[in-house]
C-alpha cells in the first residue's frame, strides 16, 4: 500500500535489513518487579526466534504447555531482542540447567503475578542503516530532529499484514463472513490484520490532508477537501504538524480516556505539549466513532464485521532519540525508545520516505 509520510524531504536511499547485528530490542517493562512471589521472571536475550518459538523451545524443555509461560508483547524474529518471559518459580532450578544457542538467560527476579499481554511501557532500539552518504545523513539529522520536536505517525508495520502482506484480504472475508476459519487465534489475527489495514488507509488520508493544507490556499482547498472555509481556516493556523480536525477522538497521552476534539485553543495547544493525542479507528463494535468533519473521513474507513472495534493513537512520540553517522563504514546508528505496540519499522520508513520491503 503506497502511503503519505509526515517528513517534508525527498526519499533517502540507504541499505536496511532486519538481523541480528543491525536490529536490537529492549523490552522496557511496565512496572518495576516486586523481587519475591511464586512467579520467576526471566530477563531473556534471544536472536533469530520470534517470541512464539522462544516459548515453545522452554515448554518443550520443561515438559508444560504454551500458555504456562507468561510475556508481554511479541518480539521480532529477525532480530536481537530482550524480553521479560515469566514461569512458576518450581521451574527455576531446571532453568539453571537450560543452555540453547540462541537463547541466553540475562537476569532473574521473582513477582507475585505473571506477566501479560500488554504489561509493558514500550521498547528500546538500536538500528544500523547501511550505504549512507554524506550528504544522506545529513537529510537523516534533520529528520530525526523534526521526529523529536513534533512526534510521528503511528502506522501499523509491516509485520502486521504477514509474509505476502495479503493477511487483510482473507480478514476482511472472514470478518464479513464470507469465509470460515476454524482456529482462533489464526481467525483474530487475520480480522486485526483487516482493522490495521482501514486504519493505515485512514492515517495515510489524514497525512495527505495535513499535505494539501500546507501547500494550497484556504479557497483552493475548499474544492479539494469539500470542507467549510471556517474549518479551513482553523487548520492552516495550527503549527502541529497534523491537524487536528473538529470531531476528532483524542485521547490523553500516553493513556487516559477519550474526548471529542471541538476546535478549542486549548486542546491544540495540549497536542503541541504532548498531552493528548488524536485516534484512529479500528474498526468494530463497541467503540467511539468521530464526528463532525473529522467523522465524515472516518467513514470511508470503517466497516462493520464481527469484532469489537477500538480506538488507536494516530500520533506518537519517540524518546531519547540519537543518532550518529559513521562515515568510515558509511552507516548510521539510530537509538530510540518507542511506545507498545508502535513499530520501529515505520520510525525508519518515515525518516527514508519510503517502503522498506
Amino acid at each position: 500500500m503506497d502511503r503519505f509520510y509526515s517528513l517534508g524531504h525527498s526519499s533517502i536511499d540507504f541499505h536496511f535489513r532486519q538481523s541480528s547485528r543491525d536490529f536490537v530490542v529492549e523490552e522496557i517493562p511496565l512496572y518495576e518487579f516486586s523481587g519475591e512471589g511464586e512467579h520467576l521472571v526471566l530477563y531473556v536475550r534471544k536472536k533469530n526466534l520470534s517470541t512464539l518459538e522462544l516459548v515453545g523451545i522452554l515448554a518443550k524443555y520443561l515438559g508444560i504447555k504454551n500458555k504456562d509461560i507468561g510475556y508481554a508483547g511479541l518480539k521480532d524474529k529477525h532480530a536481537m531482542t530482550k524480553q521479560y518471559i515469566s514461569l512458576h518459580k518450581k521451574y527455576e532450578e531446571a532453568m539453571e540447567k537450560f543452555s540453547d544457542e540462541n537463547i541466553k538467560i540475562i537476569s532473574k527476579t521473582h513477582h507475585n503475578n505473571k506477566i501479560k499481554i500488554g504489561h509493558l511501557r514500550g521498547n528500546r532500539f538500536f538500528i544500523r542503516l547501511k550505504k549512507v552518504n554524506p550528504t544522506s545523513a545529513l537529510k537523516i539529522d534533520e529528520a530525526l530532529k523534526n521526529i523529536n520536536t513534533f512526534g510521528m505517525p503511528n502506522f501499523f508495520g509491516y509485520q502486521r499484514f504477514g509474509n505476502d502482506g495479503d493477511n487483510h484480504i482473507e480478514g476482511e472475508k472472514i470478518a464479513k463472513g464470507e469465509k470460515r476459519e476454524r482456529n482462533p487465534k489464526i481467525k483474530k489475527l487475520l480480522i486485526n490484520a483487516y482493522q490495521s489495514h482501514l486504519f493505515n488507509l485512514w492515517l495515510s488520508r489524514r497525512l495527505e490532508i495535513n499535505t494539501l493544507v500546507k501547500s494550497f490556499e484556504t479557497s483552493e482547498l475548499e474544492t479539494l477537501l469539500n470542507m467549510p472555509n471556517e474549518e479551513l481556516k482553523k487548520l492552516k493556523a495550527q503549527k502541529h504538524p497534523f491537524k487536528l480536525i473538529t470531531g476528532d477522538i483524542m485521547e490523553h497521552y500516553p493513556y487516559g480516556r477519550l474526548f471529542e476534539f471541538d476546535g478549542t485553543q486549548e486542546d491544540i495547544e495540549r497536542f503541541m505539549k504532548r498531552s493528548i493525542s488524536p485516534t484512529g479507528l479500528l474498526c468494530g463494535n463497541k467503540v467511539k466513532h468521530a464526528l463532525g468533519q473529522a467523522g465524515e473521513i472516518e467513514k470511508d474507513f470503517d466497516d462493520v464485521i464481527s469484532e469489537d472495534g477500538a480506538r488507536r493513537y494516530a500520533w506518537i512520540y519517540a524518546e531519547n532519540i540519537e543518532g550518529k553517522y559513521r562515515s568510515e563504514e558509511a552507516w548510521y546508528e539510530l537509538n530510540f525508545s518507542l511506545p507498545k505496540g508502535s513499530y520501529a519499522t515505520v520510525f525508519v520508513e518515515e525518516i527514508a520516505k519510503r517502503k522498506l520491503v
